[in-house]
């Protein structure tokens, strides 16, 4: 697997996620840029994604839900802050409800991704920030450490394809 630590920092409210790839940095990038791409491994693998709105520029919406091992449906959004093509994005990232509205009593996180140039390959750095520590224990509880590093982990297959 790719992934390399993961550390969660209460103090400052984040989770990061370390991952190396064995490709080049415009490879990995396709895996964001791309919703085909990224529908085969955001999400863990028993949770596959299926994205249906994905507007990669400032202030654009990517929409997408998960589909569990028993059909039930999970829905996201993220609200597009910044992109550096290939090497940021930063985003907000949320739950939403069974028409895709975000739902207020769910947090949200202020996602960063960074992807470089390391050991002639990439290397990709997701950090998500909560906005309370009440917040990221929740996220955490709800298995997200977990589920990260699962679906982070589908990407080797993807990039040997």
């Amino acid at each position: 697997m790719s992934v390399t630590s993961v550390d969660k920092d209460l103090d400052h409210l984040t989770l990061t996620l370390i991952a190396d790839f064995a490709a080049p940095v415009e490879r990995v990038w396709r895996l964001w840029a791309d919703p085909r791409q990224l529908e085969r491994w955001w999400g863990p693998p028993t949770y596959p994604a299926t994205v249906e709105q994905h507007d990669l520029t400032p202030g654009g919406e990517v929409t997408y839900f998960m589909t569990g091992p028993e059909g039930d449906r999970h829905r996201g959004w993220w609200r597009v802050t910044s992109v550096s093509a290939p090497t940021a994005l930063q985003f907000t990232d949320g739950f939403a409800d069974d028409d895709g509205k975000p739902k207020d009593d769910m947090p949200t996180m202020s996602v960063t991704v960074r992807l470089s140039e390391h050991g002639g390959g990439t290397r990709m750095e997701l950090r998500s920030l909560f906005d309370t520590r009440e917040q990221m224990e929740q996220l955490v509880a709800m298995g997200m450490e977990e589920g990260l590093k699962e679906a982070v982990g589908q990407i080797d297959a993807l990039l040997a394809a």
